[in-house]
C-alpha cells in the first residue's frame, strides 16, 4: 500500500517530468532551427538535439510510468506491460546518460586548452566521429537494455511469488545466476558514461580554473567580460557534473531494487531522479543565449497571433 508522502513525491516527480518536456523542448527546437537548411550539422547542435530528444521521450516515459503504478497497480504487472516499461524505461535512460557524458566531452573537447597530441587530434576530428559516437550510444544503450527484456519479468515474479518448498534451493540459484548477469551488463552500461562524463569535466574545470588564475593575476582593476565569462563557464560546469552525478546515483539506487515498493525512500528518489534532467536543461539555457532567447520569441509570435486574432 502506498503512504501519502509516497504519493506526494511521485506527483511532483510528474510535475518536475513535465518542466522538464518544456525546457528540452525549448532546447530541441531552437537546435532544430539552427540546423534547418544547413547541409551538415554541427556536432554540438547533434548532442543537444539527442539529449533533448532522448530525454522528452524519458520523461513522457516517467509521466505514463508513474500514472500505471499510481492508478492502475493490479494491471501494471500483468501481462508484458511491465516488461515494456521497464525496457524502454532502461534503454532510454542509458541513452540520456551517454548523451549527457558525450556533452561533457565536447565542452572539454573544444574549451580546454591541453597541448597533447592525442587531444589535438580529438579536437581536429571531433566533427567527423560525434555521429558514429552518438550511434555507438544508441547501440550500448539497447544492448544494455536486452536483460530487461528478457529476464527482468522473470526475476520480479521469482521474488513476488511463493516459493516451493521442494525446488526453493534450485530458485535461489537461478535468481541469483540471473541477477549477477543483470548487474554485470548494467555496470557496463551505467559505468563508461559515467567515467567519461567525469573525467572531462575535471579536465574542463582545471583547465579553466588554470586561465581564470592567469587572467586575474594579469587583469588591471576593471572588470573583465573575458574573466566573467570563464567563471560562468566553470559555475556551468560544476552544476552539470553535480546534476549528473546525483542523477546516476538515484538512477543506480532504483536499478539494484535498494528500496521497497511503493516506499516512501523509492518515491523520493524517483523525484530526484525526475529534477535531475529538468535541472540540467535549465543549466544548459542558462548558459547558452540562443535557448535563453527561444521563449521570448515565443511569448512574441503567441502575442502577435494573439493580437491579429482579435482584430
Amino acid at each position: 500500500m502506498m503512504t501519502s508522502f509516497a504519493i506526494l513525491f511521485l506527483s511532483i516527480a510528474i510535475i518536475e517530468s513535465m518542466a522538464g518536456i518544456l525546457g528540452n523542448g525549448i532546447i530541441l527546437a531552437a537546435s532544430t532551427l539552427s540546423c534547418i537548411g544547413s547541409k551538415t550539422w554541427p556536432p554540438y547542435e547533434m548532442i543537444v538535439i539527442s539529449l533533448s530528444s532522448s530525454r522528452i521521450t524519458l520523461q513522457c516515459w516517467i509521466i505514463l510510468d508513474l500514472f500505471l503504478t499510481i492508478f492502475c497497480v493490479p494491471c501494471y504487472f500483468e501481462g508484458n506491460i511491465y516488461v515494456v516499461i521497464k525496457t524502454g524505461y532502461m534503454f532510454l535512460n542509458y541513452s540520456s546518460l551517454w548523451f549527457g557524458a558525450w556533452l561533457s566531452v565536447f565542452y572539454c573537447i573544444k574549451v580546454a586548452s591541453f597541448t597533447q597530441s592525442f587531444f589535438i587530434w580529438l579536437k581536429q576530428r571531433i566533427a567527423r566521429l560525434m555521429p558514429w559516437m552518438l550511434l555507438a550510444s544508441c547501440l550500448c544503450s539497447f544492448i544494455a537494455a536486452i536483460p530487461f527484456a528478457l529476464d527482468v519479468y522473470s526475476v520480479h515474479d521469482n521474488f513476488t511469488a511463493p516459493l516451493p518448498v521442494t525446488n526453493s534451493s534450485a530458485m535461489r540459484t537461478t535468481r541469483k545466476d540471473i541477477l549477477r548477469l543483470l548487474i554485470l551488463l548494467c555496470n557496463a552500461g551505467v559505468g563508461m558514461p559515467l567515467i567519461l562524463c567525469v573525467v572531462s569535466s575535471v579536465l574542463l574545470i582545471q583547465s579553466l580554473w588554470i586561465h581564470t588564475r592567469r587572467m586575474q593575476n594579469n587583469a588591471s582593476g576593471f572588470r573583465d567580460p573575458s574573466l566573467e565569462a570563464h567563471m560562468k563557464a566553470i559555475k556551468s560546469v560544476c552544476s552539470l557534473l553535480i546534476l549528473y552525478i546525483t542523477y546516476f546515483i538515484a538512477f543506480t539506487f532504483l536499478l539494484y531494487d535498494l528500496f521497497l515498493s511503493f516506499s516512501t525512500s523509492k518515491s523520493i528518489c524517483i523525484a530526484v531522479m525526475a529534477a535531475c534532467p529538468t535541472g540540467h536543461s535549465i543549466v544548459i539555457m542558462w548558459s547558452n543565449p540562443k535557448f535563453r532567447e527561444m521563449p521570448a520569441r515565443i511569448w512574441h509570435h503567441t502575442n502577435c497571433h494573439l493580437r491579429t486574432a482579435s482584430m
